[in-house]
C-alpha cells in the first residue's frame, strides 16, 4: 500500500512537471527547467528525559527558471495548486522579460543529460512512530548521564527522520526522479568539574536508520568526548604539527573545494587563480569524486541541471585535475559543465593508511584538532586563521585538554605541508575523509 502511495506522489511531481513546462513554452519561452519535491519527517528532542520538541513536518515545493533567449527569470511556490502553479509560471515569465540579456544564461548543453538511472538504493524509509522515537532519544540520553558523574547536565539528544523526492525536468527532454532517505541521532552533554564546565557532542547519520549507531554507543560517545574536555587549558604560542579529526578536517576540503569553485575562477576570487593543472598538494594527495556508492549520503545520478554524474579525479598526484562547474561558470571560463552544479558528490581524500594512533606517533608533540571556532578565512588570499579546542600531544601520546588557542597559517602552505591522511574515515556526509596532519602550523596561545 505504502509502496503505490509512494509511487503515486512521484507521478504527480512528474505531471505537474510536464504541465508547467508545457505551460511556460506556450507563454513563449524558449527554454525552461523545473524542480518540483515532496518530502516528510519526524524529528524528536529530549533533554533529562522530558520531550522538548516534538514536530511532523511535510513539505512540498516546485521552483522553475524560464529563458526568453538570454534573458532568465526564476520563480517557486511551496503552494502546489493549480492556481498558485500558474501564478508562478507568470511570474517567472514576467521577470524573465524585464531582466538583461545575458550570454552565459541557459540550460545546460543538452548532450551532457543524463541518460542512464542505476538504482543506487537510497530510498530507505524509517518507520518510527513518535513514541519509540522519544524512547531512543532516552536510552541514549540515559546512556550518556551513566557514563560518570562528572555529566551534570543534557544539551539535548534528538532523533530525526526524513524520506523524500524530487523531479528536475527541461525542455531538452530531460526528466530525472531522486528519492532519498535520512536518519540520524545525536546527542549533547555537559560535564562539570570544580570550575571547570564543557560541553560536547556525538552523532550518527545514515540513509538506513539500521546503519545508525545504536543509541548507547552514541550517548556513550558524547559522554566521554565531553568528560575529556574537562580542565582544558591554553599552551605558549609556538610553532607546531596540527592533527585534525575527521570531522574537522571535512573543513580543510570544503575551503580548497570553494578555491577552485566555478564562480570563485571567473570572479578571480580564489587563493587558487587559474591554477588548472598546478601541483598544490605532495604527490600521494588525491581528492576524488564516487556519486554512484549505493546508499552513501552523497550519491546522485545527475547534477541540479540535470548533467550526468562521473566519477572522476579533482587531483591527483597532487596536481588539480578539475575546476568545479555548472553551466553557467563552464560558459563564462569558455569550458564545459563538470555536473558539479549544487556541490560535489561524496568527495574522497585517499588515505595514506595509518590509524589514528599512527598519525600521533608521527606528529610526536603538537596539536590535536576536535574543535573549530569562528571563521576567518580569506578566499583570495588563502589567509587562515581560527579558533580551536582540542588536545596537546607529546612523545604521541595525548597529554591535556587545550582551549583558547588560535591556529594560523596560509592554506597554500598547509596543503602542501600535508604530512599524512588517516584511515579513520569519517562516512557520515558527502565529503570522506580521515584525521589530517599538517606539518607545521601557528599555535596562538599564552
Amino acid at each position: 500500500m505504502e509502496e503505490r502511495m509512494e509511487t503515486g506522489q512521484e507521478a504527480t511531481l512528474q505531471t505537474l512537471a510536464e504541465r508547467v513546462l508545457e505551460e511556460a513554452k506556450q507563454r513563449g519561452a524558449t527554454a525552461v527547467e523545473v524542480n518540483t519535491h515532496s518530502g516528510e519527517g519526524l524529528s524528536v528532542e529530549v533533554r533529562l528525559a522530558e520531550v522538548d520538541t516534538l514536530e511532523y513536518h511535510r513539505d512540498q515545493g516546485m521552483g522553475l527558471t524560464v529563458y526568453y533567449g538570454q534573458k532568465k527569470g526564476h520563480a517557486s511556490t511551496a503552494d502546489l495548486s493549480e492556481k498558485a502553479v500558474l501564478e508562478t509560471v507568470e511570474a517567472a515569465c514576467r521577470i524573465a522579460k524585464y531582466t538583461a540579456e545575458d550570454d552565459y544564461a541557459g540550460l545546460a548543453d543538452a548532450e551532457l543529460m543524463a541518460t542512464e538511472f542505476p538504482d543506487l538504493d537510497l530510498y530507505h524509509p524509517w518507520g518510527i512512530t513518535a513514541d519509540e522515537a522519544i524512547a531512543l532519544a532516552r536510552t541514549c540520553e540515559n546512556a550518556a548521564r551513566d557514563y560518570s558523574p562528572l555529566i551534570t547536565n543534557a544539551d539535548g539528544t534528538g532523533v530525526t527522520t526524513y524520506r523524500g523526492f524530487s523531479v528536475y525536468a527541461n525542455t531538452h527532454g530531460f526528466m530525472g526522479t531522486n528519492r532519498g532517505s535520512r536518519h540520524s541521532i545525536s546527542c549533547g552533554m555537559v560535564a562539570q568539574e570544580g570550575d571547570s564546565m564543557q560541553r560536547d557532542y556525538w552523532y550518527s547519520t545514515a540513509r538506513l536508520s539500521e546503519q545508525l549507531e545504536t543509541p548507547e554507543a552514541i550517548g556513550k560517545k558524547a559522554a566521554e568526548r565531553t568528560v575529556k574536555r574537562l580542565h582544558g587549558q591554553p599552551v605558549s604560542t609556538t610553532t607546531a604539527p596540527v592533527l585534525y579529526l575527521p570531522q574537522i578536517a571535512r573543513s580543510l576540503i570544503s575551503h580548497f573545494t570553494s578555491a577552485i569553485s566555478g564562480s570563485a575562477q571567473y570572479n578571480k576570487a580564489s587563493f587558487f587563480l587559474d591554477a588548472l593543472g598546478e601541483k598544490v598538494f605532495p604527490e600521494f594527495v588525491r581528492l576524488y569524486e564516487q556519486p554512484f556508492i549505493p546508499q552513501a549520503l552523497g550519491s546522485a545520478c545527475f547534477d541540479k541541471e540535470g548533467v550526468a554524474l562521473k566519477n572522476k579525479d579533482l587531483v591527483a598526484g597532487g596536481i588539480i585535475q578539475s575546476y568545479l562547474l555548472g553551466s553557467y561558470s563552464a560558459r563564462k571560463l569558455g569550458m564545459q559543465s563538470t555536473g558539479n552544479a549544487g556541490g560535489t558528490h561524496n568527495l574522497t581524500l585517499e588515505s595514506t593508511g595509518q590509524s589514528l594512533e599512527a598519525l600521533l606517533k608521527e606528529m610526536g608533540t603538537g596539536l590535536l584538532v576536535s574543535e573549530l571556532i569562528g571563521n576567518s578565512v580569506n578566499g583570495i588570499t588563502g589567509d587562515y586563521s581560527r579558533g580551536a579546542s582540542g588536545f596537546w600531544v607529546e612523545n604521541g601520546e595525548i597529554q591535556y585538554p587545550v582551549e583558547e588557542v588560535t591556529i594560523a597559517g596560509n592554506l597554500k602552505d598547509m596543503y602542501q605541508g600535508i604530512v599524512a591522511i588517516g584511515n579513520d574515515v569519517d562516512y557520515q556526509g558527502s565529503t570522506r575523509t580521515g584525521s589530517i596532519l599538517i606539518e607545521a602550523m601557528t599555535i596562538a596561545g599564552k
